[in-house]
């Protein structure tokens, strides 16, 4: 992109306040063919500056000019006429309509007040190839659909239309690295077609592998830009949290324990085919796979959330395998789910973030019947405090929370509840690198305690840094086992796209 390209897009002063401010006096450009990369920790204000300029949130204070034009959009569809489009880290797909329908949804063809379905799914096959979804069928309704899969829908219906501005919010966070490849094709597309593209991401690798210039916001505060090729990942995480992160003693293996979790030939059509696998005391064991491997059906299965048609889960050691028909019955027997979409299947976004923390253990706060307010909020609190939980106070609604201030409050939920045995799915996914490594530091008192853990995460780089052994899954079948100092990412992703193939040297079933 040469230096002279025009501005497309400039923000002066922008301001926002809540129960405290979120923005303050934010100023920058995007230009035409540029992809400008927003970073900053969670609550630093990067998804509210966003939907400012996505016509979703008003700014208390400041403008913003489009085009050299004045750009005060009232809404999202009027910031979509005016060619701003935005792709939003929480999915805002409608689970109950078709792919098509979705991709669509305001400007569905049709004549004389009838739907043209032909023509619909016509036009849906060509916007899901371009995000590497030829084959996915645009009548199938969303519900069906991983998460991985319905972030490349909200994606492609994103590229839809013309576009002057694209905002792309955590785009990759549920995406292997095929899809990922795909997706900075199509940037690569849009830049070429002179598209100003402000991009937010929490992984620093895509920052500097696709970013022109990159703008650090922290508490609110625009700290610094530079251009991307002088702007050392090093310094931009220090930036970032205004503190040097240490991330050379990431996981710190400790004596291993009996056997926790054992899975036995364990069958979830059409997703999970006889897979076999165990977890000691103590220990971290990383599902690693690319989008469709079956990981999250697998742990689903497992919890009791989606049913199985045979095979077996032991807990604790025991021989006899575990009475797991819903999500109920596995919180009772010590078992706990991180779930990936914290939205739908995670929090209450209504309630307070008092409520959200405590739902999983409100028995030990009732007497009588009644909860006891006092002692509710106290853990609450503290969990609050020992995460570091960035809210107002327990009792903000946690949908006013950022999502990785979210993804902590499930985090508190689970850890309050003390259960032995823990599955994550995606646990780090929209959290900034400073949160990440606090994850770190938990998921490693987890285990010195003596507790099992299982992490689900399409962040490859992220496996190899948390555990101790990767199980890898593709075509719903687990294909290889590797331990800490047998693996290497290249070995993970033959084992990745190779079926039921097994591959020389590796561990097959998880013994």
């Amino acid at each position: 992109m040469g230096a002279a390209a025009p501005v497309i897009l400039s923000l002066a002063g922008l301001g926002k306040s809540y129960h405290a401010p979120v923005l303050a006096g934010v100023s920058l450009e995007l230009r035409a063919g540029e992809v400008h990369a927003l970073v900053g920790e969670n609550g630093a204000g990067k998804s509210t500056l966003s939907r400012i300029v996505a016509g979703l949130t008003r700014p208390d204070t400041g403008s913003m000019r489009l085009a050299d034009q004045p750009y005060a959009p009232a809404d999202k569809p009027e910031a979509e006429r005016l060619g701003v489009r935005m792709v939003l880290q929480e999915l805002s797909l409608i689970s109950n309509l078709t792919v098509a329908e979705n991709l669509f949804l305001r400007h569905l063809p049709n004549r004389a007040g009838w739907i043209n379905y032909a023509t619909l799914h016509d036009h849906a096959r060509t916007a899901l190839a371009r995000v590497g979804l030829a084959d996915l069928d645009p009548q199938r309704l969303v519900r069906t659909l991983g998460v991985g899969q319905q972030q490349l829908v909200e994606i492609a219906a994103g590229l839809i239309g013309p576009c002057r501005v694209l905002i792309l919010d955590e785009p990759t966070a549920a995406l292997a690295g095929p899809e990922i490849d795909r997706l900075f094709e199509q940037i690569k597309r849009l830049r070429q077609e002179g598209t100003a593209i402000l991009y937010i991401s929490h992984r620093m690798e895509e920052i500097q592998r696709i970013s022109d210039r990159i703008t650090v916001l922290r508490d609110g505060c625009l700290v610094e830009t530079r251009p991307a090729a002088v702007f050392p990942l090093s310094d931009v995480v220090r930036a970032m949290v205004g503190r040097e992160v240490d991330d050379t003693q990431v996981r710190t293996p400790g004596t291993l324990g009996p056997v926790a979790l054992r899975v036995r030939d364990l069958c979830a059509p059409p997703a999970v085919h006889s897979v076999s696998f165990e977890v000691r005391a103590g220990e971290i064991l990383g599902l690693a796979g690319l989008m469709g491997a079956g990981r999250t059906e697998l742990v689903r299965a497992i919890f009791g959330a989606d049913p199985r048609t045979s095979g077996g889960v032991y807990l604790h050691g025991s021989a006899t395998p575990a009475d797991i028909l819903c999500p109920r019955d596995a919180v009772r027997q010590g078992l706990a789910l991180l779930t990936e979409d914290r939205k739908q299947q995670g929090l209450l976004l209504p309630l307070p973030v008092r409520v959200n923390i405590t739902l999983n253990a409100l028995a030990r706060f009732c007497r009588r019947g009644w909860i006891r307010r006092l002692p509710e909020s106290l853990a609450a609190a503290s969990w609050v405090s020992r995460l570091g939980l960035k809210c107002a106070s327990p009792e903000q609604p946690v949908r006013e929370l950022s999502g990785g201030n979210q993804q902590k409050a499930i985090l508190a939920r689970w850890l309050l509840r003390d259960c032995r045995i823990l599955i994550f799915d995606e646990p780090t996914r929209g959290i900034d690198v400073g949160a990440k490594f606090e994850i770190y530091q938990w998921l490693n008192r987890l285990t010195g305690e003596g507790k099992a853990v299982v992490v689900v995460s399409s962040d490859l780089k992220e496996l190899l840094a948390i555990c101790d052994r990767i199980a890898v899954m593709a075509g719903g079948r687990l294909t290889a086992t590797f331990a800490r100092g047998e693996w290497t990412q290249e070995k993970i992703m033959q084992a990745a796209v190779a079926g039921t193939r097994k591959a020389e040297g590796i561990t097959v079933g998880g013994e």
